[in-house]
């Protein structure tokens, strides 16, 4: 055999220190998964609250703002066909497709929409393959490597997008992040955040309201409503940045049990190897043994 005993151990010994390494990544992914899941069933009351809030603007009947923005004023038709878009990713490796594939979906999607596009890329990787694609890059963010750190970026997503907004940059706004699928690791998926359709807000002026006192809006309405709609888009940014990280970890985890699997072919076919190679280690003592007494008895039979 080409392999020595010698070999064969330090190969096992190698896949064994790779296999727990797999196992540590493993643990760690699902982890990560859990903390991002749990963040975003943390914002259920939240959103609730905030949609509330909705409710009782529009239940008072204050005007549809179409681009989400009150202070947006538009000074020609062209900025009606400007559509900006967010792109989730990651910047982290052992994820398969996860960055082409949430890209080659905004790419499909975008070229459908008529306009000028503006994107927002959150990940160098799928940064890349986006301006590999054509489409306009107006400012890339590094991916967050931990729930806190979401908030953040969030917030600095919506200072960038607002500018924008304000400069008559966008009038459309969608957002495009890969979600955790049941029976399968995740989907593209993608949200158009604004304009803030009449059919959504009419939704929202029919909630029941839970007590049975109607809401009253205090002050400047619209003060309010801009508020509530800023907390509104930041709720759904941080769900789809929240999403995509545990899409991310889903598939790295995905990753890690093919590679503990493939250890452990590794490992069973090494163990018989070297096993193997024992085996014929030790018939061959046996055969010199037997050989040697065989030819001793002959000599002392002379």
């Amino acid at each position: 055999m080409s392999d020595t005993a010698a070999n064969l151990r330090h190969k096992i010994d190698s896949a064994g220190d790779l296999q727990g390494v797999v196992r540590t990544m493993k643990a760690l992914a699902a982890s990560s998964i859990s903390q991002y899941e749990n963040s975003v069933h943390a914002l259920g009351d939240y959103y609730r609250t905030v949609e509330l809030g909705l409710s009782a603007c529009f239940r008072a009947g204050e005007p549809s703002m179409s681009a989400g923005h009150p202070a947006a004023k538009r000074t020609s038709e062209a900025d009606s066909d400007i559509i900006g878009a967010i792109v989730f990713g990651s910047d982290q490796g052992l994820v398969g497709q996860f960055n082409e594939e949430v890209a080659d979906f905004a790419i499909k999607t975008l070229a459908s929409l008529p306009g000028k596009l503006q994107v927002w890329a959150v990940g160098e990787r799928v940064r890349e393959r986006l301006a590999d694609a054509g489409l306009p890059i107006a400012k890339s963010f590094a991916v967050p490597t931990n729930v806190n750190a979401i908030a953040p970026l969030v917030g600095q997503i919506q200072i960038e997008t607002e500018t924008h907004r304000a400069n008559r940059e966008s009038s459309s706004m969608y957002v495009f992040h890969n979600q955790p699928k049941s029976g399968a690791l995740y989907e593209p998926i993608s949200q158009r955040l604004l304009p803030l359709d009449l059919q959504w807000q009419q939704g929202l002026a029919r909630i029941p309201w839970p007590t049975g006192n109607l809401p009253e809006i205090l002050g400047t309405g619209s003060v309010a409503l801009r508020a509530l709609i800023r907390e509104y888009l930041f709720i759904s940014l941080y769900r789809a940045c929240a999403e995509s990280l545990a899409s991310e970890n889903a598939s790295r985890l995905a990753a890690m049990q093919r590679a503990e699997k493939n250890i452990d072919e590794l490992l069973e076919d090494l163990a018989s190897k070297f096993h193997q190679l024992r085996q014929s280690s030790i018939d061959e003592e046996l055969f010199d043994v037997v050989a040697g007494y065989e030819l001793l008895g002959k000599e002392q039979g002379h």
